[in-house]
């Protein structure tokens, strides 16, 4: 049986529609991201996790949204630009998109109903809030923006290791 989690298409910062079934048996972390936020120095432990664990099977999807303090102001081009020239982003960036809201992307929609926050709450909160999803398509987790990407480097590791 397939997860719903790869049903959804988001659109990549260079226009092009990718399927999330194309991320089907990999190990994923989904995170709203901003470049003008206090947490924006996570992008540095995003991507090395990203080239720690990208070839046993793990990607970051990397999703810019403005809807908080407007910390994301600029273009889809503007974004991609900031994170590879000040951090070395190499993991997927899509276009920006809204996570809250009747415009909320509908993958977000679906993360909210499977991890809620604290106290049940759907909504996200702040930027970089991150949902861990294993190769299956389940959601195992959701994590708070200050959650470092160093902390959730364990539980990526033995989600690779158990694989099945």
């Amino acid at each position: 049986m397939s997860s719903p989690v790869y049903e959804f298409s988001a659109t990549l910062n260079n226009g092009e529609l990718k399927s999330l079934a194309d991320y089907r048996g990999k190990v994923l972390l989904v995170v709203n991201t901003a470049s003008k936020c206090g947490f924006t120095p996570q992008y540095d432990g995003l991507e090395s996790l990203y080239r720690k664990y990208n070839s046993q099977g793990f990607e970051v999807l990397g999703f810019p949204c403005d809807q908080f303090g407007h910390q994301e102001p600029g273009s889809d081009d503007d974004i991609r630009q900031f994170c590879e020239l000040n951090f070395g982003v190499s993991f997927p960036l899509f276009k920006k998109i809204e996570v809250n809201g009747e415009a909320a992307h509908p993958l977000y929609s679906y993360l909210k109903s499977k991890a809620p926050g604290v106290m049940g709450t759907r909504r996200i909160k702040w930027n970089f809030t991150k949902f861990l999803i294993d190769q299956k398509g389940k959601v195992v987790k959701r994590y708070a923006p200050a959650t470092k990407p160093a902390i959730i480097d364990g539980e990526i590791r033995h989600l690779l290791k158990h694989s099945s």
